[in-house]
């Protein structure tokens, strides 16, 4: 089956079982409904069975497409990451410019580091995003890739490796009246006004991280809109209003004039790696960095196990890592 397979068909496959629609398979791949169809019967055909089974409600795998998901994914990602590596290397590397939202923090620093480590050819740029903007940086090609605050629902472009899921905080001035609580519900943020962001950053980005209402329903008065980090932080300071950020930037971000209130039931936040394009079209440079903030972010998730406190394990330890 693997003579003359066409990688067209393996990647129609492969983003229709993502989205199980072939509209939108067919968008993320800039082909049209057909052609996605077209390449699957070709595909299903080399196989020998019906990978996708499609009614006139709904698209599903069949157990035959799901198998051969499970085996043909990693499969695909390791062929990427090999002519990636490669078109790199013979490049000579370069530069990748990075942009960010919000703060670079360990996290981000120790992919880059691990990204220039496996490339030594290859450097990266960072370039502050603001906040009023998100995807602005990335659709003009200003730079290559950009790490930036959920959700990111934009066409064209693609959404990579998602990570640092953390409590949101609230930034307040340091004489506010919750200033130094544990913490405060999100049905307290109805008795203050929430600085917003200003355009053009998508009103469903800012709906998101700037709520117009509590999840109870409450309505939350508004405070300024600003373009910038820095902005909204100076106008906490001079008690214009409070905001929402991250509990990484919060951290981050720590000064006399401000305190940092983690909110419960509130969505956590989360980042991700975004650029132009699909998933499965990235450049070289953006998926060797995707892949270094993923193996970043699963260092992370799942630490490697102490050393044991003696040189000499024992036999039950041996056995117990078998």
């Amino acid at each position: 089956m693997a003579q003359g397979i066409d990688m067209r068909e393996i990647e129609a496959f492969l983003v229709l079982a993502e989205e199980l629609h072939f509209g939108r398979a067919g968008e993320r791949l800039y082909i049209s409904q057909s052609r996605v169809s077209q390449l699957l019967r070709a595909l299903e055909r080399r196989v020998g069975g019906e990978l996708v089974e499609r009614t006139s409600r709904r698209v599903r795998l069949t157990p035959l497409g799901g198998r051969f998901l499970a085996s043909l994914a990693p499969a695909y990602t390791a062929l990427h990451a090999a002519v990636d590596d490669a078109r790199w290397a013979a490049a000579g590397g370069g530069v990748l410019r990075l942009g960010f939202q919000g703060t670079a923090d360990d996290q981000v620093m120790d992919a880059v580091a691990l990204f220039e480590s496996r490339h030594p050819g290859g450097t990266v740029e960072i370039t502050e995003v603001p906040l009023s903007d998100p995807f602005g940086q990335v659709r003009r090609g200003e730079v290559d890739a950009a790490i930036v605050l959920l959700p990111a629902e934009e066409p064209g472009i693609a959404v990579g490796p998602v990570f640092s899921r953390r409590q949101q905080s609230l930034a307040v001035p340091a004489g506010h009246p919750v200033a130094g609580r544990a913490s405060v519900d999100a049905e307290d943020i109805a008795a203050f006004e929430l600085i917003g962001f200003a355009g053009p950053a998508p009103d469903y980005w800012r709906r998101a991280n700037a709520p117009a209402r509590t999840p109870r329903g409450r309505d939350i008065p508004r405070g300024p809109a600003v373009r910038t980090l820095q902005e909204g932080l100076t106008a906490v300071a001079a008690n214009r209003g409070v905001m929402l950020l991250c509990q990484t930037t919060a951290e981050y971000h720590a000064r006399r004039a401000l305190s940092f209130v983690p909110v419960d039931g509130l969505p956590e936040s989360a980042l991700a790696l975004v650029w132009p394009g699909s998933p499965v079209r990235a450049s070289a440079a953006v998926s060797a960095f995707a892949r270094a903030l993923a193996d970043r972010t699963a260092a992370d998730t799942h630490p490697a196990p102490p050393s044991p406190a003696s040189p000499v394990p024992s036999m039950r330890a041996n056995h117990a890592n078998v």
